[in-house]
């Protein structure tokens, strides 16, 4: 892994003590970046990841979330890491090699012991594929409005007209390689309905009822697989739309009541 920057950030609504992380350790040597604020624990962090069309500094620069998760991680006390991740890339094999990469650098630099994935949308569907990919290097999932099987997920965006879901799913495709009919293992690899047993870590969904941007279905499929499970906890907001999980304040909670307690 090389650091090939890591300076700090001043200015707009960044908190103090923010630093900007610049690297190029992924599989192909694209250099990408995120953002690290350290907490008073070293031990515990938080990973935030983006949605679509959005970058790694969205928990600073969109306003509601940035008022209502960010006050939730900095109570905790934890570490704050948010990352870039190739942008549009729906946690594709690149973007995973580069989060387990950063990971390992938190790990040996950082003191991180702990990592809570929360994230929303593209956040939290990449929180998931990750959490079957590395289950090793989760301790517990936050994940609203998001999208459980990217296969089908992909395949419903392709059949709507909306432009924005047309877009999805040409974003899917590019960061995959391929069309889910013409890589079926590669995006069952990265499916959590697939490998739900990996998610034995405490998984919090949460899923606007009427989201028309990622189905509530992919909660619901997920949460079938997961019930009576001690550590999985399913919400869904009666006619919420897709940002309505957003602004769910219980599920950080949630998980970290049920994090094994540090040594």
């Amino acid at each position: 892994m090389k650091i090939v920057d890591f300076n700090s950030v001043t200015g707009g609504d960044f908190p103090v003590g923010i630093k900007r992380l610049e690297y190029d350790i992924g599989v192909d040597g694209v250099r990408d970046w995120g953002l690290l604020l350290p907490g008073k624990r070293r031990d515990l962090w938080m990973v935030v990841l983006h949605g679509h069309g959005a970058r790694g500094d969205q928990l600073y620069t969109r306003k509601d979330i940035r008022e209502t998760w960010l006050p939730e991680f900095l109570n905790t006390g934890a570490g704050i890491l948010t990352l870039n991740l190739r942008g549009n890339a729906w946690m594709s094999p690149a973007a995973a090699a580069d989060l387990h990469n950063v990971l390992h650098y938190l790990r040996a630099e950082q003191g991180l012991q702990k990592a809570v994935f929360c994230s929303g949308s593209m956040g939290g569907t990449g929180n998931l594929i990750y959490g079957v990919l590395h289950p090793e290097d989760v301790a517990g999932i936050v994940a609203r409005g998001a999208a459980s099987d990217l296969a089908g997920y992909c395949n419903w965006c392709r059949a709507q007209t909306r432009p924005i879901l047309k877009e999805i799913a040409g974003a899917i495709c590019a960061a995959y390689g391929a069309a889910p009919e013409q890589a079926p293992d590669l995006f069952a690899r990265h499916s959590a309905q697939v490998h739900a047993d990996r998610l034995a870590m405490p998984v919090y969904l949460a899923h606007g009822g009427a989201d028309e941007t990622i189905p509530v279905a992919q909660s619901r499929a997920l949460a079938e697989k997961l019930s009576g499970q001690a550590g999985f906890c399913y919400h869904e907001i009666p006619g919420g739309n897709h940002d309505a999980p957003l602004h769910d304040t219980q599920g950080l909670q949630w998980v970290m009541e049920r994090l094994q307690p540090f040594e």
